[in-house]
């Protein structure tokens, strides 16, 4: 089989670069074209140092043109913009979305949550939420793939599994999540010019935060029920990484150890999905530079209620390491292709740093 043929759309932003890595030790895909708006002329290597050795095409400006000569486009664009690619897809592409314009089954939605007007209604239905864990097997129906945020990563993985068999309630689901600055894009600086970026932990977004439409969403759809729930989201001073700690009641006869069970079980052959001992306190340190995804079960002191944690890390569980994973879905890849070599990056940034401070 030959190469797939892979365009990047929106190839500089943190999640972009973070997709680009990952791609080009991918055994199975040429990334033949890079495109950008400001960066065009660029290289990588402009934007990431540690890419300055691989061989990469230089950004430019994507055209229509170019879909005729690729079998993937990857879009990590601002919201509305894969809208406009998808219109021209030719029937031999896949577009996999990393923005929010394909997460959605509900334009109005859509639009109540992003404040803007969906250009290609037409394609919502042609398109999928691809959380891969839960939709691994109608994932390859679709040649439109939207991959969840970040956020909803972390919290639809633990979370469908158990309500969808009744183990924990449906009622006063108590999410909170603490995520690494990245996760706000390379403008996060002048967003929060105003504030110590690096040394204080931020809430924002209450009640309004866009990931709460997926989450509902999501775990509506695949539970069967109206699930109720409040998140809160806090930029932490930390540049990668996603700590999500769920508060949940059980339902009858259920406890930390049928909870435990159920997602030890449920997840028993899935490679990137962790579940930890018992009570176990785990962090981000444990999972950033790896597609996993990290739960663990805790008691909580009052009684029939849980502590469910689950960490990724942002930029490749709930970014270009997902959406990875849903190519090698897609295309019948082993879907750890290409995504096993993410703590050969945690080490060679490391020494990369050491060697620039001792000279």
């Amino acid at each position: 089989m030959q190469k797939l043929k892979i365009l990047v759309a929106g190839s500089t932003g943190y999640i972009g670069t973070e997709l680009i890595k990952l791609l080009s030790k991918h055994k199975k895909v040429k990334i033949k074209y890079l495109c950008g708006n400001s960066s065009i002329g660029k290289t990588m290597s402009s934007y990431d140092k540690s890419l300055k050795n691989i061989k990469l095409p230089k950004i430019i400006k994507f055209s229509e043109k170019l879909l005729n000569d690729v079998d993937v486009i990857y879009t990590a664009l601002p919201n509305g913009e894969a809208q406009k690619i998808s219109n021209k897809l030719k029937e031999h592409n896949t577009l996999i979305d990393l923005s929010a314009d394909f997460r959605l089954n509900n334009s109005k939605s859509y639009f109540k949550y992003y404040k803007i007007k969906h250009s290609s209604i037409k394609n919502i239905p042609k398109s999928i939420y691809a959380l891969p864990e839960i939709k691994n097997k109608q994932i390859k129906d679709f040649k439109i793939i939207g991959c969840p945020g970040c956020y909803p990563t972390s919290v639809l993985i633990p979370l469908i599994p158990l309500i969808r068999n009744n183990i924990i309630s449906n009622k006063n689901i108590i999410i909170d999540s603490k995520s690494g600055y990245s996760g706000a894009g390379r403008g996060v600086h002048k967003k929060f010019k105003n504030q110590n970026l690096y040394e204080s932990l931020s809430v924002y977004g209450i009640k309004t935060h866009r990931h709460n439409s997926e989450i509902q969403q999501e775990l509506n759809n695949e539970t069967g029920k109206k699930v109720e729930f409040t998140f809160t989201p806090h930029l932490s001073p930390m540049f990668r990484g996603i700590l999500t700690t769920i508060y949940c009641d059980t339902t009858k006869k259920n406890n930390i150890n049928t909870i435990y069970n159920q997602l030890k079980n449920f997840y028993k052959n899935n490679e990137f999905i962790k579940i930890s001992k018992k009570n176990s306190l785990i962090g981000t340190n444990d999972v950033i530079y790896t597609n996993n995804c990290l739960i663990s079960v805790c008691k909580s002191k009052v009684k029939n209620k849980v502590i469910i944690l689950s960490a990724i890390d942002n930029l490749i569980k709930g970014g270009g390491g997902q959406a990875i994973q849903n190519m090698n879905l897609l295309f019948n890849f082993k879907q750890s292709m290409g995504l096993k070599w993410g703590m050969f990056l945690f080490y060679y940034y490391f020494f990369y740093k050491i060697a620039r401070q001792q000279h």
